[in-house]
């Protein structure tokens, strides 16, 4: 009898939890959220699976999920494989034609196609893209600047075919979503003289969320999100907050470029940015439909 009343207590406790996402199911019921994929959360097996399914879980209840996906551990793996030396000037790889071809094979071929696989083994239906599909993603080249002092100009750096965004084309996703799909996209553009340029998936998914005017972007990341100078999460930042953060240093190192990706996106129309931490379970949908949140959202 004991047992009995323990299992309708934990099934009671179930009904409860999908009753506290319902204001959250109603609320963005057919709204763009845009995922960009990247970190542990690629890497650990229990982790993809539960992404995966995850994602599944969002389409089936009525949102319109769209994923943007990173891979360096994974092209440095081929790169090494194949004996092909990988330079960086400040974190940035300089990639040259041998690089690009390996990073377009690994991000256009065996990542996308393996989230795709994964989406679809859980039920849902995925295709995967890059941005040279539909013309989705039109790049530029990126130089880099670096400072050799205040009384001198700054050093332009060629890092190769790294680019930049400099437009969207959404009408791929669009029509992706309305057949039922899930948009699964590596961050690969072209340029105007039908060049490939390697571009940062934050990037690629904020202007993405941007053109499509998304409820949502959500930043999986292998730390918590951002955290004030004690150490502690800040559960809601202010975009008109985050220039001071910056500066005296309370959002550093990597977060600063996530940051700045949650700004231009919110400029550009987004509802909320989330920064989350991947290497949780189901960080998306506890970040999305409850009401604490698991991350660091920033709102206009």
């Amino acid at each position: 009898m004991t047992g009995d009343r323990s299992y309708r207590e934990e099934l009671i406790q179930k009904a409860q939890v999908l009753h506290e996402a319902l204001p959250y199911i109603r609320a963005f019921y057919g709204k763009v959220v845009v995922i960009k994929y990247g970190g542990h959360a690629m890497v650990d097996e229990a982790l993809k699976e539960s992404f995966a399914r995850d994602v599944v879980l969002l389409k089936y209840i009525g949102l319109n999920p769209v994923v943007v996906h990173g891979g360096g551990p994974q092209i440095n793996r081929m790169l090494e494989r194949m004996q092909i030396q990988s330079t960086f000037v400040d974190g940035m790889r300089v990639t040259d034609g041998a690089t690009m071809d390996v990073v377009e094979m690994v991000l256009g071929g065996k990542v996308n196609k393996e989230i795709v696989n994964l989406i679809q083994l859980h039920g849902g239906r995925a295709v995967g893209l890059t941005g040279k599909d539909g013309g989705l993603i039109r790049a530029k080249k990126l130089y880099m600047e670096r400072r050799r002092g205040d009384d001198l100009p700054p050093e332009i750096v060629d890092i190769g075919a790294v680019g930049e965004v400099e437009a969207i084309n959404p009408q791929v996703i669009e029509a992706l979503d309305r057949g039922g799909f899930i948009p699964v996209i590596a961050p690969v553009g072209t340029g105007a003289q039908g060049e490939t340029f390697n571009i940062n998936a934050d990037l690629v998914a904020g202007r993405i969320a941007g053109a499509l005017k998304a409820e949502k972007l959500v930043l999986l990341t292998d730390v918590e999100g951002i955290l004030d100078p004690d150490g502690r999460l800040i559960s809601t930042l202010r975009a008109a907050d985050a220039p001071e953060l910056i500066e005296s240093g309370v959002i550093r190192g990597g977060m600063i470029p996530k940051v700045r990706c949650a700004l231009d996106a919110l400029e550009d129309g987004v509802g909320k940015v989330h920064i989350v931490d991947g290497r949780a379970r189901h960080a998306v949908l506890l970040e999305i439909f409850t009401r604490g949140g698991v991350g660091t959202e920033i709102v206009r």
